[in-house]
């Protein structure tokens, strides 16, 4: 690359005043926002990563029938649990408990995060000092 390239300055249509190097930059008048590359397709259209191949595309019958064995199986797994004694009452209170739990852990977490705040140091010599374990 030419270190001694010269920014001569140009005006575009809108008569702002811009530098590039040697004015070759500008088509027309235009300004470029991409810079300069020595890959052709810095200019190319936008493709999003998350396309889906023509061969990767199901039917709706398919998927109909896929979604239907799925359910098939979670029914044979939930006929399972009930066979060794597990009821959806059950499961449903200890969800509300974990919630619970987790709530009164994250107002725990804030708390120990302002004490530390206040005497200067971190929760983590908190947790020694509170006699907890690091994996509370």
């Amino acid at each position: 690359m030419n270190t001694e390239q010269s920014a001569e300055p140009h005006y575009s249509n809108s008569k702002c005043l811009i530098s590039t190097p040697e004015g070759k930059d500008l088509k027309n008048g235009a300004v470029k926002r991409t810079p300069s590359s020595k890959f052709k397709r810095v200019h190319s259209n936008f493709k999003s990563p998350l396309q889906v191949p023509e061969s990767a595309k199901v039917s709706p019958a398919e998927e109909v029938a896929e979604l239907e064995r799925r359910r098939e199986q979670l029914d044979a797994e939930i006929a399972q649990l009930e066979v060794e004694g597990c009821r959806v009452e059950e499961l449903e209170h200890h969800i509300d408990m974990l919630h619970e739990y987790n709530d009164i852990k994250d107002i725990g977490q804030s708390l120990l995060g302002r004490i530390a705040a206040v005497r200067g140091t971190t929760t983590r010599d908190l947790y020694s000092h509170f006699g907890l374990e690091l994996d509370d």
